[in-house]
């Protein structure tokens, strides 16, 4: 079949961020040194909590599966945009677009649910210190976790399916540098009401209901660590969640911008730059951030590796 049975559609071109060469040089170097930081940072992290036992914690559980999330997230999306960078054309196959979807909605998806996890277990963890190993116990953790790949895996499951029944037989120009729901329903010939409707469900489950849940844990989080009357006690719990706090911050402020953006040319250039924040510069940020911030992660790191730090 063409591309499937219900598409003429052979391949798209995706619209770069520049026509000019040197340009291209310089956006291709930069691409690929953030997509080895995103991937060895991570990598990184991965082989010191396996490798320290200490670390084998709930809170650290949830950051192994965050460090894996943005590893294949930055995979999906990079090699293509390096491989376009240096190869004229930007084209990308009707499979291998649906591919891209498909996986990044599901790591993306993904990584909203796991922050909601994690800012859960910061709440257990300052809110109620003394119950905090009964509560996250180990069924619970691999329970949560498991959801967050199950549940975002339904979603762009059925997704990904809906956008496979479209036509596409008109422009086959996609005005971004990757793949995503609302850029490929502006192409499709079809009827899209039904597409667009689950995409508004999905984004209101994963982007307003987290972010509320979210919000909901940390304003616990706040009014206890408020309660407490020492300054060295206050600086020790907002410790325990300033790193997490600091990702939430910086991965839903570019998720929100990107999808309540105006549909305008500018804004569309925009959002490209925004997208590149949450599909790639913040991958290769959090690692940074939590390395930085936490002292177990660097000290087994440099058991790990003994120079790491000095």
């Amino acid at each position: 079949m063409a591309a499937s049975n219900h598409s003429a559609m052979v391949e798209f071109v995706l619209q770069g961020f520049s026509e000019n060469l040197q340009l291209q040089g310089v956006l291709f170097a930069l691409f690929l040194s953030i997509y080895l930081t995103a991937f060895v940072g991570n990598s990184l992290i991965l082989r010191a909590i396996c490798l320290n036992p200490h670390l084998h914690t709930p809170m650290y559980f949830f950051l192994t599966n965050l460090a894996i999330i943005d590893i294949v997230c930055t995979s999906t999306v990079l090699p293509k945009l390096l491989e376009n960078l240096l190869v004229k054309g930007n084209t990308i196959s009707y499979r291998g677009c649906l591919t891209q979807l498909f996986f990044l909605t599901w790591f993306l998806g993904a990584e909203l649910l796991l922050l909601t996890a994690m800012a859960y277990d910061r709440y257990v963890a300052i809110c109620q210190p003394l119950h905090y190993h009964t509560v996250m116990s180990r069924p619970l953790c691999a329970l949560l976790a498991g959801s967050v790949w199950a549940v975002s895996g339904v979603n762009t499951s059925v997704n990904t399916g809906l956008m496979a029944q479209l036509t596409f037989c008109g422009s086959n120009q996609i005005h971004h540098f990757l793949c995503e729901f609302p850029s490929l329903l502006l192409l499709a010939c079809g009827p899209v009401y039904l597409n667009n409707m689950m995409v508004v469900i999905a984004d209101i489950f994963f982007g307003v209901v987290n972010f509320l849940l979210t919000m909901a844990s940390y304003t616990f989080i706040i009014t206890s660590i408020l309660r407490i009357r020492s300054t060295e006690g206050k600086l020790r719990a907002f410790s325990t969640c300033s790193s997490h706090l600091l990702v939430v911050c910086m991965y839903y402020s570019t998720v929100i911008y990107s999808y309540f953006l105006p549909g305008s040319g500018s804004s569309m250039e925009n959002g490209k730059v925004v997208s590149v924040m949450y599909t790639v510069v913040s991958p290769s940020l959090n690692p940074l951030i939590y390395t930085l911030r936490n002292k177990d992660v660097k000290m087994a790191l440099r058991k790990v590796f003994p120079t790491f730090g000095k």
